[in-house]
């Protein structure tokens, strides 16, 4: 089940962020592009259970919000897994794949659990009027891809007004839709942007993911490594910091890829400002409630599976940092720019989906 182009709000954006070639179910398997090779290979990891995709999501097969559209296919997959089964079952089935796929990563459970909770909900609907539910699991993935594109491309308009006309952007990791639909938008003005990318060790998504994405789309990209953010902010005179969020606290706290806090603290020392764009979480209501994931930490001693360290020495791999409101100068919604410190007014004026709280 493809859907045409004209239903699609992936229009003109690159390869990455098309949804087929984020992930996607069809015909009792899901493939995901294997987003630790991209560019240097194309090659999708094709999943036959849910179990099998929740373990990608771990192994960070995909990342960014790649999981989160993972996670919905897997939903789909799991339906098809238990389609014989008399409807009671197939609903404790689809709640327990809902449990394993959204804690495949314990810093992005909570908002898994949304994805996964509107899965359950689209499920629900289907047994009820005798519909195929992995079909509908995918009709519900491709309405809520389409509205939450829609909603980032609104959020991207706001971002790029805050960016001149042959602005300096310094980017961070790969922030996934915003990061296409902000390039689109700047394309469509006539914007010339130059991008800097940091290269986002040990996985390297601003290099393989970030710049391909900005290159592909007709932007000047310069991949630095991530030692550099502070002197190319000063001899390049970067315009803006921006990057997207793993989550953002209603505290201000916004929680992304570790190196995130540095770059924030480098933009304040030089007078930058730094924009977040992204949606504040009611599940995180202060940054207490964020849980830092530990990754291998041996993945640090290499780089694209070369050892760089002795035999003997350690290494210390946190996923994520958590940068405080007072270093960041707004936070760019779809309903327009908020202070950090005014982030509960945004869900009293908001409606959101359960897809629409990644970007």
């Amino acid at each position: 089940m493809r859907p045409g182009d004209g239903q699609r709000a992936d229009h003109d954006l690159a390869f990455l962020l098309r949804y087929e070639n984020v992930a996607w179910y069809e015909d009792g398997a899901v493939r995901i592009l294997d987003r630790r090779i991209y560019p240097a290979e194309i090659r999708f990891v094709v999943c036959h259970s849910h179990r099998e995709v929740a373990q990608a999501i771990t192994d960070m097969v995909t990342q960014s919000c790649g999981p989160f559209t993972a996670a919905a296919a897997g939903m789909a997959l799991a339906a098809w897994e238990c389609r014989t089964q008399p409807e009671a079952a197939q609903r404790t089935y689809l709640r327990q794949a809902a449990y394993t796929i959204s804690h495949a990563r314990p810093t992005t459970a909570a908002r898994m659990e949304r994805i996964t909770g509107g899965c359950l909900a689209a499920a629900e609907e289907a047994l009820k009027s005798g519909r195929v539910v992995d079909r509908a699991i995918m009709e519900h993935l491709l309405a809520s891809n389409n509205k939450r594109y829609s909603k980032v491309a609104q959020m991207a308009s706001y971002l790029v007004d805050l960016f001149p006309d042959d602005g300096k952007i310094m980017t961070q990791c790969f922030g996934e839709t915003i990061v296409g639909m902000m390039l689109r938008e700047a394309r469509s003005r006539g914007k010339r942007l130059r991008l800097f990318c940091p290269e986002t060790r040990p996985y390297f998504q601003g290099a393989r993911l970030t710049a391909t994405v900005c290159r592909e789309m007709g932007f000047d990209t310069t991949v630095i490594t991530d030692n550099m953010p502070a002197w190319v902010m000063q001899t390049e005179g970067i315009d803006v910091f921006t990057c997207a969020a793993d989550a953002i606290c209603l505290d201000g706290h916004v929680v992304n890829k570790i190196g995130t806090l540095q770059i924030a603290i480098a933009a304040r020392y030089m007078g930058i400002p730094f924009f977040v764009s992204g949606i504040p979480d009611e599940s995180h209501p202060d940054k207490s409630a964020v849980h830092i994931e530990s990754r291998n930490p041996d993945f640090v001693l290499q780089a694209m599976g070369v050892r760089t360290a002795a035999e003997g020495v350690k290494g210390y791999y946190p996923s994520f940092d958590l940068t405080p409101p007072a270093l960041i100068s707004g936070v760019v919604t779809d309903l327009g720019i908020y202070s950090p410190y005014d982030l509960p007014r945004y869900l009293r004026q908001a409606d959101i989906g359960p897809y629409e709280m990644v970007i």
